[in-house]
């Protein structure tokens, strides 16, 4: 049986690893970890095959340490206390060194299982996690660990690995020459979205799908590359982080008036088929970036998004690009949010104080004998519907939670209310 070519090409010293720039080189932090050899205890985050295992598995090399390997899907406490059972044993008398995949699939007792062993020494953790670690794992547990982001491995990068595994891909399968054409490569690395298990997975594809016994030589072309791409490899899951990212990057390029990065991140959330998340982010950010800058924001958004619930996709990414457009190049101001926000905090900390007796309801038998509804002015009976007289409660009489923003609107606004009063 062939073993995947990602597991067979895996790099065995910290200077094959392709990627992460930030922590692998000369004078960073994983590489001088690994010459040191003194392992502590991490928590590797980050995108699947970016390579985390193959990391975990350079630093159990260089220890001395026993390895032992568990994934959190299927693994159980009675797992950790197996291993437990083996300290102190002529197989363990330097330690454990313990590689646990997927840790955030371990519950609150499970992570605390590990906790009195990672506290004296004798097991060292080195735990993986596509999820964010300070979401899903237990904080005593990052607490006596350090958190490593890996990042999404560049296209660059992805064709170096591609390459190194073209050069050694006929001794997988017993010596046949097989040769990648450039553009192959390229499309590969390009589809993978920094996924090198991804890339190497696609390519091994492309000589499964083309060899036979009676082949002595195989060439892999672009269009073999792109039949196996052919579902876009883009990663994107509604419950995980990168998710949440995106949401954060499309609302924040919209609020900052670049309609480029805007559509872009659109495109990435319609990729990943997520339009009830971009509906409401669209209806959020008429509200609370462009709200009184430009009123209407809000109803042509719900138009936009209305049209796109109606229709699904493909077509709805017609309507959101027209409503993320529009309100990318809309004025902003952030003035109504900051309004109820200030109220609400005043709210929650008590100070709220006694609402005045004549803003206070009157339509009721005895109401005037409680002092309720007495002396208010109908502000309808008074020239331009104004009159003069208190509406906030005493103690904050002199409060201004609504400051108008630099906009024509709200300056149109300031005005009538300076002329009122």
């Amino acid at each position: 049986m062939i073993r995947p070519l990602a597991d067979v090409l895996r790099p065995e010293t910290i200077d094959e690893v392709v990627g992460q720039e930030h922590i692998i080189g000369e004078n960073k932090l994983l590489t001088n970890i690994i010459k040191n050899g003194d392992i502590p205890n991490m928590v590797f985050y980050g995108p699947s095959g970016t390579g985390k295992t193959t990391v975990a598995n350079i630093c159990a090399k260089v220890t001395n340490k026993k390895l032992y390997k568990l994934n959190a899907t299927n693994a159980s406490t009675k797992d950790i206390k197996d291993i437990a059972a083996r300290l102190d044993t002529f197989e363990t008398s330097n330690g454990v060194l313990l590689y646990l995949d997927e840790i955030q699939n371990f519950n609150k007792k499970q992570q605390q299982s590990l906790l009195e062993y990672i506290e004296n020494g004798k097991i060292t953790l080195i735990a993986s996690t596509t999820e964010n670690p300070y979401f899903y794992v237990y904080n005593a547990i990052l607490s006596r660990c350090t958190v490593v982001e890996f990042k999404p491995v560049g296209q660059d990068d992805v064709k170096i690995a591609l390459e190194r595994a073209a050069g050694k891909i006929g001794e997988v399968y017993e010596g046949r020459d097989i040769s990648f054409e450039p553009e192959a490569i390229l499309h590969l690395a390009a589809a993978s979205y920094g996924d090198v298990r991804k890339a190497l997975t696609s390519m091994d594809m492309c000589v499964k799908s083309k060899i036979s016994s009676l082949d002595s030589r195989i060439i892999i072309t672009q269009d073999d590359a792109i039949a196996v791409t052919q579902k876009s490899a883009f990663s994107f899951d509604k419950d995980a982080d990168n998710h949440y990212d995106c949401l954060s990057a499309f609302q924040k390029s919209i609020r900052g008036s670049d309609p480029d990065a805007a559509i872009h991140y659109l495109a990435r959330l319609v990729e990943g088929g997520d339009l009830i998340s971009i509906c409401r982010r669209l209806m959020v950010i008429a509200c609370e970036d462009i709200g009184l800058a430009y009123p209407t924001a809000v109803t042509v958004t719900k138009s936009c998004v209305d049209c796109a619930l109606q229709l699904g996709f493909p077509e709805a990414r017609i309507p959101l690009a027209e409503a993320v457009i529009f309100l990318a190049c809309l004025p902003k101001s952030n003035a109504a949010i900051c309004a109820i926000d200030d109220a609400l905090a005043d709210i929650k900390s008590g100070n709220a104080g006694e609402i005045p007796a004549h803003l206070k309801d009157g339509h009721y038998s005895g109401a005037q004998k409680m002092g309720r509804a007495i002396g208010y002015k109908y502000p309808h009976e008074y020239p331009n519907y104004y009159v003069k007289q208190q509406y906030l409660p005493d103690n904050l009489i002199n409060k201004k939670y609504y400051v108008p923003r630099l906009n024509s609107t709200e300056e149109k606004f300031k005005l009538y209310l300076e002329k009122l009063k």
